[in-house]
C-alpha cells in the first residue's frame, strides 16, 4: 500500500508540475489584452499619421489644417502614454483612447475632403 501512495503522489506531482508548465507557455503565447490594444492603437497612430503626410503630400491639406491634426495626434500619443504608464489599460481607458482616435480619424477626413486646399 505505501508503495500505490507513492505512486500516486508521483503521478499528481508530475500532473500538476506539467499544468503549471503548460499555463505559463500559454500565457506567454497569447498576447494580453493591454499588449494587443497597444499594438492596435500604435497601428491606427501610424495610419492616421500617413494620412496626414499623404493629405499635405498631394495638397489637400493646408499647412495649419496638417499643423492642427499634428497636434492632435501628439495629444493622442501623450495619452496613450499615461493610460499604460501603469502597465494596466482599463476598459475605460482602452474606450476614451478609443473615442480619441475616432474623432481624430473624422477630424483628419473632414479636413481632407473640405474646399480647401494647399496653394502652391
Amino acid at each position: 500500500m505505501t508503495s500505490w501512495i507513492k505512486t500516486l503522489s508521483a503521478v499528481t506531482f508530475t500532473a500538476a508540475g506539467l499544468g503549471l508548465f503548460a499555463g505559463t507557455a500559454l500565457a506567454q503565447g497569447t498576447p494580453r489584452l493591454a499588449d494587443r490594444q497597444q499594438q492596435r492603437v500604435d497601428h491606427r497612430q501610424d495610419r492616421q499619421s500617413d494620412r496626414i503626410t499623404q493629405g499635405a503630400a498631394s495638397g489637400q491639406l493646408t499647412v495649419r489644417e496638417q499643423a492642427r491634426l499634428e497636434k492632435q495626434q501628439r495629444h493622442i500619443n501623450r495619452l496613450e502614454r499615461h493610460t499604460e504608464a501603469d502597465g494596466q489599460v482599463t476598459a475605460k481607458e482602452a474606450l476614451r483612447m478609443e473615442k480619441a482616435q475616432d474623432h481624430a480619424s473624422h477630424k483628419i477626413y473632414r479636413q481632407k475632403h473640405d474646399a480647401q486646399q494647399r496653394g502652391g
